[in-house]
């Protein structure tokens, strides 16, 4: 019999790679994400900024927000760097924008947890789950974690202004530089 032609043909082994379909699909999500950013751009009445880089591969990040309450109301980056750091900020912004400070707080930490410690997604993070399989490219992590670690800095911050560097933390993710 030809390969792929047999019983089993099209059938998922438990721990197998996903199939190439949704390797895909998730290769499109953050090629679009790359060539079309959402919420590129600073936000003109912001109340929070911060910034990041990730001087290994050279990633720089800046994110502005505009808090109403407890309320995202308004987000947007911009930077330079390679398509999955730029993927992830546009996804991100995304996922936090109109959302309270808690829930983006929670969605940081889901993303975080599937990145480094290789959680399974949870249905909150939606297209931000095509971000996962760069966890395979240990070097890449840092890349998709930045946006995030400046979210982190500029929620903690809550006003003015902030820098990170995906090299200033205790360095828990695999990828090693």
């Amino acid at each position: 019999r030809p390969p792929g032609r047999g019983p089993k043909a099209g059938r998922r082994v438990m721990g197998s790679r996903p199939e190439p379909e949704l390797d895909e699909i998730y290769r499109e999500i953050i090629l679009d994400h790359y060539r079309r950013p959402r919420n590129r751009g600073l936000v003109p009445d912001a109340t929070v900024s911060a910034e990041g880089v990730n001087p290994i591969c050279g990633d720089q990040l800046t994110l502005t927000l505009r808090l109403e309450g407890d309320t995202i109301a308004a987000v947007g980056f911009k930077g330079s760097g390679c398509a999955i750091s730029q993927s992830s900020a546009s996804l991100m912004t995304e996922a936090i924008r109109q959302r309270r400070l808690s829930d983006a707080a929670r969605l940081k930490r889901a993303f975080e947890a599937m990145m480094i410690e290789g959680a399974a997604p949870t249905a909150e993070l939606g297209d931000l789950e095509a971000l996962q399989g760069v966890r395979k490219l240990p070097a890449r992590v840092k890349c998709a974690l930045l946006a995030w670690k400046v979210l982190g800095e500029a929620l903690t911050e809550r006003q003015g202004a902030a820098t990170v560097t995906t090299e200033a933390e205790d360095d828990r993710s695999p990828a090693k530089g």
